[in-house]
């Protein structure tokens, strides 16, 4: 069961990273709105679907709960900052970026939730910002600016995290997902309303935005089953493959090559991921057997 739960996990961070390719791709033949409108369109009406199967009610009044319209709210700054991230920088670079996600969330507990970090853990937030600055060089000859959008995706998606930790635990996640996913589709409207570029509806647009529902949706399915197949102490590390994952699709479909900061930057977000999450696991593990 846990070795199925752990393959599981690494299909799911697979499948993300096909979806941050396909997005990638949509985003080169039409314009960032219409992409973001038509895959929020398609992932919302999946999720309806799998709502309605499984027997969860999404017309509700929770719906309008304050964390929930709050944990929207970030969900649409997150998703802005990461399409448009995709569109311009490498994929090595936002894989090494959205990799910090899980140190902005404890500094983000720490600050807002007020929950206790040691130093090793600050130790660890600091080492991943190191990390972060080498893959971004915004003082670099490299730096476009862009960066700067995938660094606000992450840290909207990290502050959504924060704000579903304060809903109330009733509310069934499949329904915050589905109405985040639903919330994203009037800002992708309105950016594609805004569009300088034509639309576009050939196959080089709509096959990558159908292949981004299909494969976030499925993703989102693995991660779910894999969490409650085995314990997240176990399967979570397994997150950090993505990086692997979207990285080489890459340097296989769009030529990219990293180079030493990329790389070194990488490591040093990873490195300081791994240990906060075992740090947390093992101050866990100690205060239950308090």
């Amino acid at each position: 069961m846990i070795l199925r739960a752990i393959s599981l996990m690494i299909l799911s961070m697979a499948l993300l990273a096909g979806a941050d390719a396909f997005f990638k791709l949509a985003t080169h033949a039409a314009p960032i709105g219409q992409v973001m409108t038509l895959v929020s369109i398609g992932g919302t009406a999946l999720f309806i679907g799998l709502a309605r199967i499984m027997g969860v009610a999404l017309w509700t009044r929770a719906a309008l709960h304050p964390m929930v319209l709050l944990r929207n709210l970030f969900e649409i700054i997150g998703a802005i900052g990461m399409v448009v991230g995709l569109k311009h920088i490498p994929l090595p670079v936002f894989a090494a970026i959205i990799q910090a996600g899980p140190l902005v969330v404890t500094l983000g507990a720490a600050l807002f939730l007020k929950e206790q970090v040691g130093w090793r853990r600050w130790l660890a937030v600091g080492v991943g910002i190191v990390g972060m600055l080498m893959v971004i060089r915004p003082f670099g000859t490299s730096f476009s600016g862009w960066e700067l959008f995938a660094v606000m995706g992450i840290t909207a998606l990290s502050a959504r995290d924060l704000v579903t930790r304060m809903s109330p635990p009733e509310i069934p996640a499949l329904a915050i997902s589905t109405w985040g996913f639903g919330a994203t589709v009037l800002p992708g409207l309105a950016l594609w309303m805004l569009a300088t570029t034509p639309s576009s509806f050939g196959a080089a647009a709509l096959w990558p935005i159908l292949g981004a529902v299909l494969v976030t949706t499925s993703g989102y399915l693995a991660i779910t089953t894999a969490m409650r197949m085995a314990p997240a102490s176990i399967v979570a590390p397994f997150r950090y493959s993505r990086l692997v994952f979207t990285t080489g699709l890459g340097m296989l479909i769009f030529g990219d090559r990293p180079d030493f900061w990329t790389i070194a930057g990488s490591a040093l977000i990873l490195v300081a991921g791994l240990y906060t999450f075992l740090r947390e696991r093992r101050l866990a593990r100690a205060a239950a057997l308090a």
